[in-house]
């Protein structure tokens, strides 16, 4: 989504969200209101999630994964991800740089799964996910630890 915005604009950068967060979001919803236990709904996002980060249809690669990710926290604990948020807008009021903030917020997803008393199988899928995250990241990481990340509001 952060290269869409750069590329063609805040419309494009929204409309590319909604429909990454929906990838993540309507599979999980499906999955729940079926009725399957947790173990089942975590393996159904993680499908989701891998399938949205190595598309078949782009030759397995794809983005970073974190608005796919907002979807599947919507449906499976809201609560989680607004913790998540939280640490992503505090970092990103900081710092004003979106890949620090979704490390962030990656980082933080597990811990706050956890303190909100969901399944394990949930914090485990969390864990996987925030692995996931940071790893898609690294071109990210290493441009920040060499102070060449881009800042938004900076040219």
């Amino acid at each position: 989504m952060t290269n869409v915005a750069r590329a063609g604009g805040a419309k494009a950068a929204a409309i590319t969200f909604l429909g990454d967060m929906l990838k993540g979001l309507i599979p999980v919803l499906v999955a729940r209101m079926a009725g399957f236990d947790a173990r089942v709904v975590a393996t159904v996002a993680l499908a989701a999630f891998v399938g949205s980060i190595c598309s078949v249809f782009l030759r397995f690669s794809g983005g970073k994964g974190v608005s796919c990710l907002v979807g599947i926290w919507l449906a499976i604990s809201p609560l989680a991800l607004g913790i998540a948020l939280l640490v992503f807008l505090g970092v990103f009021a900081v710092w004003r740089i979106m890949s620090l903030s979704s490390i962030g917020a990656a980082i933080a997803l597990a811990p706050a799964v956890a303190a909100t008393g969901s399944p394990r199988s949930y914090t485990a899928l969390a864990i996987a996910m925030g692995v996931l995250v940071l790893w898609r990241h690294r071109e990210n990481i290493n441009r920040l630890l060499a102070g060449t990340e881009p800042v938004v509001g900076r040219a």
